[in-house]
């Protein structure tokens, strides 16, 4: 094995600047911890060079998918503005030698994993990722460029695996039991010469002396590189199928849960990676998302079941993480609730000992907090005297927050936004239902996204099928004889169609409800082809289909059919709120240009993406504005940039308005709330969930089959968003006592089964969260 040096001073100065240890207590691998994503890629970034200038050949690991973004912007800025003297002099800064720029011919890449099998043409492969980013990027040599070939091995020469494996799935049981058919014969040739490759891929490692250098991310079951949940830490480089959390994942990658469930892949294994022990190895991680997943693999000894403690064996092994993914370290939480000792720190320590124990918080003793790590800080600061009035002031704020979620409110306009078409419905839904009942309140909705990323080509295609079938058969005649009824601008025909499927609904009759989507579907064929001739309509339909049957699960939409797709959300989200009775005129589409699809979003912009909301609060004139509030997320995605945009639109318009605004920050199945961040508490009957889950199905049917599903549940975002939810109300039912909610005298407490959470802030609190979430990303 080959003999790399792990020595970094750019280590060091991070660990001064940023004011943390490397280690705390309670951690079994060393922590270098930043303060927000974009920094986290700077570092690694700084980290690599310095590797390269300190081994000045070996073999580097390098990963796919969005976590890398920073890292490979600002490595490529520093390795083609080299001698430029502002980046000289902050280089030199981090400690790296300004005058040694990495030659990056005297190293072999290595990928790390791949999907199997997978045409390495695509762009939702990672062989095309290598390719397009380190390679062409970066500048490795494409001779010293090892990759992993699932396509043509064991195939004959000019053949592809696809003519093996039709529909991309493979039964790797073929390795143990007899072939069934003619086909099966050949997939299990296939499979053994994978396996064999596999095989002379861990040999070429070794053979190059192992490697030196690996930065990977860790996935929500804690995988590193393909290595789930369960796998061996002695394990190489070898052929195996994911787990669902890993499938769910790689969902958006593959375009849905179908293509990648149950998907074979080929990965390096966990011995691959810690065999030299020289080998530098990061993991980096980023956002509260993350910060389950790295609290196992840095606090429990080494466990199959968390394939990342692998790491603790190497001296080099490092996490880079973010504050938000470092948030439940407990030695790192112990110094936060030192320094900061807040009321809401002091209150969530409390409540949580409540829910563990299923005890009310008033009634908690001075034996049950000493029992809990953090809770012996409050009993270090406080007296028990103390910490018994505070206990009874969080029951009774507790109280209040729930009142507050029951309180009746009226005469007022509620703007209510959402990144998603069905962001509002999965994180609050059950509030609206009580707040429309009030004919003095009004409501818009706004979505900023065209969200056409969540819509398969197969669920398309069906719609376009449906749309041919109903025309055909003349549903659409008297429609299309209207003068103006397939016109963009026609709200009253709009409405028709939704009116249309809703009657469907209601009547039980599919008929009733595919005429009305094939309706839509006219008129929205009829945006993208400019006109609603007929004629004109069908001829871009059919190319939109010979658009769809040339493409491949995964691969980037042109604009016309990305267009069509945000417009079948468009018309879901008013089938929706048409069940409220809200009409098309107070929803808006605002279909922001940020959103791209690529993989590296741009950021929004002034002209393109603020004015436009900007816009829709001169006209709506809120009193209160709702906004997707999500912590630190894996990066600047599209919640964050949607929050960003809402903000800088709402600091000019708030010295315009003549009211007092309340924002209503709310999260849903991507993240949740504690319940000592959120000050609403809105009870959840039986009713509200199950409106919740049947209007999902009614309305999303796009969405019912969950093609880009959650890790944590599989299934309909609905029934996660409920699960969610009765969670919650679990959770404060331990907190103050099932009598509270069971002898109240309001009924709408008696019959909560779950509780929604939202947080209510002054325009000023939230302009102030939202920097400061800004400056934690940015």
């Amino acid at each position: 094995m080959k003999k790399y040096k792990l020595f970094s001073r750019v280590e060091e100065i991070a660990l001064e600047r940023f004011g943390k240890k490397l280690l705390y207590p309670y951690e079994k691998v060393k922590v270098v911890e930043v303060p927000n994503f974009p920094s986290l890629g700077k570092l690694v970034s700084l980290r690599f060079i310095e590797w390269l200038q300190l081994n000045q050949e070996g073999v580097i690991c390098l990963p796919t998918g969005k976590t890398p973004e920073y890292f490979i912007k600002w490595t490529e800025f520093y390795l083609q503005n080299w001698q430029e003297t502002e980046v000289q002099k902050e280089l030199n800064s981090w400690g790296i030698e300004g005058s040694k720029k990495p030659q990056l011919e005297n190293y072999w890449f290595v990928q790390i994993d791949e999907f199997y099998p997978v045409d390495p043409q695509r762009e939702n492969s990672f062989n095309y990722y290598i390719r397009n980013f380190y390679i062409k990027k970066f500048g490795f040599p494409p001779d010293k460029v090892i990759l992993m070939d699932t396509w043509t091995t064991g195939v004959k020469n000019g053949e592809t695996l696809d003519r093996v494996f039709p529909e991309g799935k493979v039964d790797l049981s073929l390795r143990y039991r007899s072939p069934k058919s003619e086909l099966e014969e050949k997939q299990q040739k296939a499979i053994y010469a994978m396996d064999s490759f596999a095989m002379r891929y861990e040999e070429k490692i070794d053979r190059l002396g192992g490697i030196g250098f690996f930065l990977g991310g860790i996935g929500p079951d804690g995988h590193i590189a393909f290595n789930i949940r369960g796998s061996d830490h002695n394990s190489t480089t070898r052929v195996l199928n994911i787990n669902y959390e890993t499938a769910a994942a790689s969902a958006t990658d593959l375009g849905g849960i179908e293509t990648s469930r149950n998907k074979a892949v080929i990965t390096i294994g966990l011995s691959t990676i810690t065999k030299n022990p020289s080998t530098t190895a990061i993991i980096m991680a980023a956002g509260e998302s993350k910060a389950r997943v790295v609290r196992d693999a840095v606090e429990t000894a080494p466990d199959i079941l968390y394939p990342a403690t692998v790491l603790q064996k190497l001296e080099g092994a490092r996490f880079y993480l973010t504050s938000g993914a470092a948030c439940l370290l407990t030695g790192r939480r112990i110094e936060r609730i030192r320094k900061t000792y807040s009321y809401r720190e002091k209150e969530r320590i409390l409540v949580d000992i409540s829910a563990r124990l299923n005890k009310k918080v008033k009634e908690l003793s001075s034996q049950d907090i000493q029992k809990d790590i953090y809770g012996q800080i409050l009993l270090e600061k406080e007296n028990s005297t103390t910490i018994k009035k505070l206990c009874r002031s969080i029951d009774k704020e507790f109280r209040e927050r729930i009142h507050r979620g029951i309180q009746e409110l009226e005469k007022l306009v509620f703007l209510h936004t959402a990144p998603h078409h069905d962001d509002i419905m999965l994180g609050y839904l059950p509030y609206i239902l009580h707040l429309v009942r009030k004919a003095t309140n009004f409501h818009y909705f706004v979505t900023l996204t065209s969200g056409f990323t969540s819509i398969t080509n197969s669920y398309i295609f069906s719609q376009l099928e449906n749309l041919e079938k109903n025309r055909k058969e003349g549903r659409l005649k008297r429609l299309l004889e209207e003068k103006d009824y397939f016109q963009p601008d026609n709200i009253t025909g709009r409405s028709r169609d939704i009116y249309r499927y809703l009657d469907g609904v209601a009547a039980d009759k599919e008929e009733i409800r595919k005429e009305a989507e094939a309706r839509r579907m006219f008129r929205n064929i009829s945006e993208i082809a400019g006109g609603t001739q007929e004629k004109l309509v069908m001829k871009t339909m059919e190319a939109l289909k010979k658009e769809i049957l040339n493409s491949y699960p995964g691969k980037k939409d042109r604009p016309g059919l990305q267009r069509l797709k945000g417009m079948v959300r468009e018309w879901e989200e008013e089938l929706l709120w048409a069940h409220l009775g809200i009409r098309c005129d107070s929803i808006f589409h605002l279909r922001l240009g940020f959103y791209t699809g690529d993989i590296f979003t741009p950021q929004p912009e002034w002209e393109r993406d603020i004015k436009p909301f900007l816009s829709i609060l001169r006209k709506t004139k809120p009193d209160v504005v709702t906004v997707a509030f999500d912590p630190e997320g894996t990066g600047p995605d599209t919640h964050y940039k949607v929050l960003q945009i809402i903000a800088e639109a709402l600091k000019i318009y708030g010295p315009e308005s003549s009211k007092r605004i309340k924002i209503w920050g709310y999260r849903n199945i991507w993240d949740r709330f504690h319940p000592s961040d959120a000050n609403i508490y809105v009870p959840v009957s039986m009713n509200s969930l199950a409106i919740l889950k049947s209007a999902f199905q009614i309305c999303f049917a796009s969405q019912t089959s969950a093609s880009f599903p959650s890790y944590e549940y599989d299934g309909p975002f609905s029934e996660l968003a409920a699960r969610i939810m009765v969670e919650q109300g679990g959770f404060i039912k331990k907190v103050l006592g099932r009598d509270f909610f069971g002898k109240s005298k309001h009924a709408r407490i008696r019959a909560s089964r779950g509780v929604n959470f939202l947080k209510e802030m002054s325009l000023d609190e939230f302009l102030q969260e939202a920097l400061s979430l800004k400056n934690v990303m940015e």
